[in-house]
C-alpha cells in the first residue's frame, strides 16, 4: 500500500512506495510560526511554543500512571556513538533482536538505531519518543533530527528522540535487496496495450517473487508489522523504561496501531499523522488509494490549467489532463535520454508525478518541466525531476513488497487482480495499474500470510493525537476514520482540504496542526470535541508558479 518512500524522509502509501520523506526532510529547520487566531493550543502553551492560551475545547488528560522513573531511561543497555555521514550530529547504536519471537534465543537479527537525546533538566524529561517515516521500507533514522528541528525546541528538549531503521532496511542487518537490479533502466508500460504486454508484466512480478525468495528466503516470512512491532517493545526494554511515545507517519502509523494493541500498557503518548485503515490492509487500502489519487492528479491538472499564462498546457483540467497523457504516449515510443542511456518512459513519468499527488509543492516544478518537453520539445526538466523525485532504492522496494506480502495474504487469482484493475482504470486511470504491478508480486510471493488483517484493538490506549488531511491520497480520509473508530481514546485533528500526505513537520509549517502536536507531546492535551472530527485546521494555500 504505501509504497516505498523517496529517499529522502517518506510517508504510506500504494505510492507509498516513496512516502514523501521528502517533505520532512525540507522541514529540518524550518522555523515553526506563532499560532494564528482560532489554531491549537494548550495550558502549555507557553512550553509548547504557542503564544496563545488554551482554547476551551482543548483538555488535558490526567497523569499518565508513570513517574519520571518509569520513562527517563536511567539503566539503559544501548551503547551509542556519534553518527557520521549523513545522519552526523545524531548519536548511533544498534540492537540485535530475535528473527523469530516463538524463538527468542535462535537466531538473531540487528536494529540500526539513532538519537537526538533529551537536553531538558532530568526532572522534566519524558522519555523516548520513537518516531517512524513509514513505508514499509522506508529507513527511519534521519526523522530523529527531523523532529527535533521540526518540534518546538522547548518539546524536543525534553524527549530522547529515537529513529530506527525497521528489519531489513537501511543500516539493520541484514538489508533485504531481492533483485537490485530489477527497477533499473526504462520499465516496461504499466498500461498494458494487450494480453501480450501483460503477461511480460506478470512474469516480471512471478520472477521477483523468485528472486526474493531465492536470496533471503529465510528471512521473508519474518518481515511483517507484528514483528517490526516486537522490535520497538526491545527498544523499549533496551532502555530500561516501562513506557515509550510514538510519533509516526503514514505505514508507520499502522506500525503505531498494531504496537498500542499488541502492548497498550506501554503506551504513554502516540501521534499518528496520515493513518492507514488496518481494515483493508493491504488489497483494498491499494485500490482505495487509486480512487484518491485520481483525485489529486486531477487537482494538479486543474492548477496547471489555472496558470496557463506561466505552461502554456491547456486552459481547463481537460486539456492539461490530455497533454500529460499525450507526453506519456510519446514517452512510450521515444524515451528521454540520459547519461548512460533511456532515462524516462511512460513507467517513470507516472512514478516522478505520482509525487505531486504526496506534496503539492512540487506542483510548480512538474508543471514546469512538463511545459518544457511540450512546448520548448526539451526533455531535460523531466529528467531532473524523475531522478530527483521519480526513483525507488532495491532495498525500500524488496521490504515493501515483503512486508506486505507477508503481513496477509493477497489474492492468488490473477484474474481477480485483472477484473480490479480494470474496473478501477474507467475512472481512475492514473494510478491503477501502475499500482497494481507495483504490488504484484504478492500473488505470487512464495509463502501466505494469514487469511484477515491483523486486527487493531485500541482498548486500553491513552488519549492519541490524530492527523488527517481531508484530500489526502495515500492515506484516504475515510480510511483513517475507519482507523479512528477503532481507537476510541483518539481524537483527530482534521486538515479541511488538505491534500498533502503529511500534515506535521511540513514547509511551510501548518501553525494550527503544529500546535496541537506541540501542545499534546508537552502535556498529553487532546482536542475536548466529541465525535470523529475533534478540531479542524485550514489547509495551507496552494502554491503559485515560481514557488
Amino acid at each position: 500500500m504505501e509504497r516505498v518512500t523517496n529517499p529522502r524522509l517518506p510517508l504510506l502509501g500504494p505510492p507509498n512506495r516513496r512516502v514523501v520523506f521528502a517533505a520532512l526532510a525540507l522541514a529540518v529547520g524550518a522555523t515553526l510560526s506563532a499560532c494564528t487566531s482560532g489554531a491549537p493550543a494548550s495550558s502549555s502553551a507557553a512550553a509548547a511554543g504557542s503564544g496563545d492560551s488554551a482554547p476551551a475545547a482543548a483538555v488535558t488528560p490526567g497523569g499518565d500512571g508513570a513517574g519520571t522513573a518509569a520513562i527517563v531511561p536511567k539503566a539503559s543497555a544501548l551503547h551509542w556513538s556519534a553518527c557520521t555521514g549523513s545522519l552526523a550530529g545524531a548519536q548511533c547504536s544498534s540492537l540485535p533482536v530475535p528473527l523469530n519471537y516463538a524463538d527468542p534465543d535462535g537466531r538473531k537479527i540487528t536494529i540500526a538505531l539513532s538519537m537526538i537525546p533529551a537536553t531538558a533538566p532530568v526532572a522534566k524529561q519524558q522519555g523516548v519518543l520513537l518516531v517512524n517515516p513509514g513505508g514499509p521500507g522506508a529507513p527511519g533514522r534521519s526523522l530523529a533530527a527531523a523532529a527535533a528541528a521540526g518540534l518546538s525546541p522547548q518539546v524536543a528538549a525534553t524527549y530522547d528522540i529515537v529513529g530506527f531503521d525497521p528489519r531489513g532496511v537501511g543500516g539493520s542487518v541484514p538489508a533485504l535487496s531481492c533483485d537490485p537490479g530489477f527497477l533499473n533502466g526504462v520499465q516496461p508500460n504499466d498500461i498494458p496495450a494487450n494480453a501480450a504486454a501483460e503477461q511480460v508484466l506478470i512474469g516480471r512480478a512471478k520472477a521477483y517473487a523468485a528472486d526474493c525468495e531465492q536470496r533471503d528466503g529465510w528471512l521473508l516470512p519474518y518481515l511483517t508489522t507484528v514483528n517490526t512491532a516486537r522490535d520497538l517493545d526491545q527498544i523499549r526494554a533496551a532502555f530500561g523504561v516501562q513506557k515509550i511515545s510514538y510519533y509516526a507517519f503514514s505505514y508507520g502509523t499502522y506500525l503505531g496501531q498494531v504496537y498500542g494493541t499488541l502492548f497498550p500498557g506501554r503506551v504513554r503518548r502516540m501521534v499518528l499523522d496520515s493513518t492507514v485503515d488496518p481494515t483493508g490492509a493491504w488489497y483494498e487500502d491499494n485500490i482505495e488509494q487509486d480512487y484518491a489519487f485520481q483525485g489529486r492528479m486531477n487537482a494538479f491538472f486543474a492548477w496547471t490549467a489555472k496558470y496557463d499564462s506561466a505552461y502554456h498546457l491547456g486552459t481547463t483540467q481537460a486539456q492539461v489532463e490530455a497533454a500529460y497523457y499525450k507526453v506519456r504516449a510519446e514517452l512510450a515510443k521515444t524515451p528521454i535520454t540520459g547519461q548512460n542511456g533511456p532515462l524516462v518512459g511512460p513507467d517513470e513519468l507516472d512514478n516522478t508525478f505520482v509525487i505531486g499527488g504526496y506534496l503539492t509543492t512540487v506542483w510548480p516544478a512538474f508543471a514546469q518541466a512538463l511545459s518544457q518537453y511540450v512546448v520548448g520539445g526539451s526533455g531535460s526538466g523531466l529528467a531532473d525531476q524523475y531522478q530527483e523525485w521519480g526513483t525507488t532504492p532495491a532495498n525500500e522496494f524488496a521490504v515493501y513488497n515483503a512486508v506486505e506480502c507477508a503481513d496477509v495474504n493477497w489474492p492468488r487469482n490473477w484474474a481477480k487482480w485483472q477484473s480490479d484493475t480494470e474496473r478501477v482504470y474507467k475512472t481512475a486511470p492514473f494510478e491503477a495499474w501502475d499500482n497494481a504491478w507495483f504490488n504484484a508480486a504478492c500473488a505470487f510471493w512464495p509463502f501466505k500470510g494469514p487469511a484477515e488483517p491483523f486486527k487493531v484493538d485500541g482498548a486500553g490506549l491513552p488519549p492519541i493525537l490524530m492527523l488527517q488531511g481531508t484530500l489526502d491520497p495515500a492515506t484516504p480520509y475515510a480510511g483513517a476514520q475507519n482507523a479512528h473508530r477503532l481507537l476510541p481514546s483518539a481524537r483527530m485533528v482534521v486538515v479541511e482540504g488538505g491534500g498533502d500526505h503529511g500534515q506535521s513537520l511540513e514547509t511551510p509549517p501548518n501553525a494550527c496542526v503544529q500546535n496541537y502536536l506541540n501542545a499534546y507531546l508537552a502535556t498529553g492535551a487532546v482536542p475536548g470535541r466529541a465525535g470523529l472530527v475533534n478540531a479542524t485546521c485550514p489547509a495551507p494555500a496552494d502554491p503559485t508558479p515560481g514557488d
